[in-house]
Order: structure tokens, then sequence, then C-alpha cells
């Protein structure tokens, strides 16, 4: 129960800045003409200079073991929790050409940035593990690229350009420097300045959600059967993998601690852009994004709190 507590206290602030976000937009102050220019500057200012940050002098991570591995589970476990989505999605109705990808992609990718973030700095007060956190990532936006966008456009071989995204490019960079035992040379001014752009990546991201959830929330019928399965696979079956991983793999503890946070996530909101721009079901992935971001209110501390105690962090 005290576990539980903890992860409570950590998620409340992140859904109340959520919270925030609908209510700027409800009543003006945040309108959708500014969306674009504000994502931009989370997504190729903000995250950048918040992963550079974290990372530059992370001595974990000049163990190439561990960058593997964070790597390499982060794109595995996106790998099997979109084939368990795709396995569970004929179940509730869903066929390829009426949502089956979509509910996929959806069900398979978790909110790993914008959620995971926030919760990771406030359990752990580790800047270690906030770094194995952004190499974890990694493995996740190749396998979204990749899998996701495949899965979704039918395209075999997506082009490198979609690589080329602030978040990417800081992570290779800061993963040069640290192998190359360069990060050192990085003068504190710069570091300084990562630092106090970093601290705005995550609130006004999350603002930026609530903003989302309140333009879609009435642009969509809701299904039970969709909504409730995206609970199914994202919140109790996908976890299990997460946690056995965390459990029984001889990983870095600071990436077990990634793995239970990752595990507890709702759907995220990226493949709704995805599924407009590459022929999915954009409904779909609005209700699974909906349904799994409320129901994780409940089930979040639960399965952190419990993940904790069984992985034995």
């Amino acid at each position: 129960m005290h576990e539980s507590w903890l992860v409570l206290q950590a998620a409340l602030p992140v859904y109340i800045i959520v919270a925030l976000g609908t209510l700027l937009r409800r009543t003006g102050a945040l309108t959708p003409e500014m969306d674009k220019g504000v994502m931009s500057t989370a997504v190729h200012l903000f995250f950048p200079c918040l992963i550079l940050d974290k990372m530059l002098g992370a001595e974990i991570l000049r163990d190439a073991s561990v960058v593997l591995s964070s790597a390499g589970i982060g794109f595995g476990l996106i790998l099997a929790g979109t084939a368990v989505a795709y396995v569970v999605a004929p179940l509730i109705g869903l066929k390829i050409g009426s949502g089956r990808r979509t509910f996929a992609v959806s069900g398979g990718l978790q909110n790993y940035g914008f959620i995971a973030i926030p919760l990771v700095a406030y359990l752990y007060h580790d800047d270690e593990v906030m770094a194995v956190l952004f190499t974890h990532n990694l493995g996740v936006e190749t396998a979204m690229w990749t899998i996701g966008l495949m899965l979704l456009s039918g395209v075999a071989k997506p082009s490198a350009r979609v690589f080329l995204k602030g978040p990417i490019i800081a992570v290779i960079v800061g993963l040069v420097l640290i192998q190359t035992g360069t990060d050192h040379l990085i003068p504190g001014v710069a570091r300084s300045v990562f630092s106090m752009l970093g601290v705005c990546a995550v609130p006004v991201s999350l603002l930026l959600v609530g903003t989302t959830l309140y333009d879609l929330a009435g642009k969509v019928k809701f299904d039970w059967k969709i909504g409730l399965g995206g609970v199914v696979v994202r919140l109790a079956l996908v976890p299990v993998l997460f946690l056995l991983l965390a459990k029984y793999l001889p990983l870095a503890v600071e990436l077990k601690k990634v793995l239970v946070v990752q595990s507890a996530l709702p759907s995220a909101m990226f493949p709704i852009v995805l599924s407009r721009h590459y022929g999915g079901r954009t409904d779909v992935a609005i209700q699974l994004v909906i349904a799994t971001t409320i129901a994780s209110l409940l089930t979040m501390p639960l399965v952190i709190g419990f993940g904790k105690y069984w992985v034995g962090l």
C-alpha cells in the first residue's frame, strides 16, 4: 500500500498538468493554432536538452552492455506488445482493414516519454536511471518508426528520414560522447543551458497531451469492446512481459527500474498521428488512448507498487 501511495503521488502531478491542458484549451488560452509551434519546440529543443542534461556524465552508460540491453529490450518489448495486441484484436471484432493493425500498434506502444519521465524522476531521484530510460526509449522509437510504421502503412522499407528527430539525435550524440569519453569536454555553460531548457520539456508536453485529449474526446463514438480490449492488453497482458524480464533477466538495476515503470503506462498518443497519416483507423487509436489513460489512474499505482516489490526494487 505504501508503494502504491508513492506511485499515486508521483502520478497525480502528471494528470493534474494534463487536466490543466484541457482547461487551457477549453478556455481558449491555448488554441489549436499554437499546438504545432509549441510541440516542435518541445520535441526539437526542450527534450534534446533534457536528454543531454541527464545522459552526459552518466557513468552507467559507459558500459556498452547496458546501452545495448536497454535499447534492445525497448525494441523487443514493443514488438512483443504489438504481437499480443494483434492476436487479441480479432477477439473484439477487429480485422485487417477495420482496425486490427491500428489496435496492434496502439496497444503495443506505451506512453514511454511524457508520462514515464516524470514518474522515473519522482520515484527514483537518480540521473543514472533517467539516462537508462532515454537509452531504452531509443529502442522504443526505433520499433515505432519501423515495425509500427510498416504495420500501419504496409510499406516494407520506411524512409531513414523518420529517424531525424530531435530526441533520437540527442540520444545518439549523448551515447557517442559518453562511449568515446569526450562528454567531459562539454563546457559548463552549455550544460547549464541544457538543464534550464530541459526542465520545460515534460510540463509543456503534458499540457499538449491535455489539449489533444480535449480535442479528440468528442470526435469519436466510443466502442466499449475496443476500449476494454485496449485496457486488457495495455494494462494487464503486456505488463506481465515487462515484469517477467525485469524479474528474471540479469539486467542492470537501473534498467529493471525503468521496466517496472514502463510496464504500467497507458497507450501512447503518437499512434493517433501515425494512423492519421499512414492509413490506419484514427478512431481506434483515440479510444485506446482515452480508455487506457483513464484506467491507468487506478492501475498504475498498483502495477508499479507490485512490480517494485516482486522484482525486488
